[in-house]
């Protein structure tokens, strides 16, 4: 029988990423339902882009954005981590896991790339190269 135990890959396992999306989807009810005890928070709109977990899946990052910059990042991400073991106890009553993951909240800056690859894309000299004819492999040039 071969040895599975661990992954040997350098990517997540496929329990972290299923674990993670459990998570990311039970935070994003939890948030949307308002079911927090702190207006402040349940007075945020707040987008849960992705949760990934570490490989004993004790600790979980999770990255959080602000729908359409209701508020600055870091005022969201400070009041997250206020209601951190709140948050934690809601996601620990929905998930069977042996542990509640501890919950650690970071920006999510994939929007930010995703506006520097649209900048990268509109530049001309990009364009020109995305406009030219690909080279026709049966003619021999490589």
């Amino acid at each position: 029988m071969g040895n599975k135990r661990f992954n040997s890959g350098t990517g997540p396992s496929q329990r972290q990423l299923r674990v993670g999306e459990l998570i990311r989807r039970t935070l994003s009810d939890v948030l949307n339902r308002a079911e927090i005890h702190d207006p402040e928070l349940n007075a945020m709109p707040i987008t849960v882009g992705e949760v990934s977990c570490s490989p004993d899946l004790k600790v979980a990052t999770v990255y959080v954005m602000p729908l359409m910059g209701s508020v600055p990042v870091e005022a969201a991400i400070t009041a997250l981590a206020r209601n951190k073991a709140e948050l934690r106890h809601l996601v620990a009553a929905q998930l069977t896991l042996k542990y509640a993951p501890d919950l650690r909240f970071r920006p999510d800056e994939t929007f930010d790339r995703l506006d520097e690859t649209r900048r990268l894309f509109a530049d001309p000299a990009v364009q020109r190269d995305l406009g030219a004819p690909d080279p026709d492999p049966a003619d021999g040039a490589e």
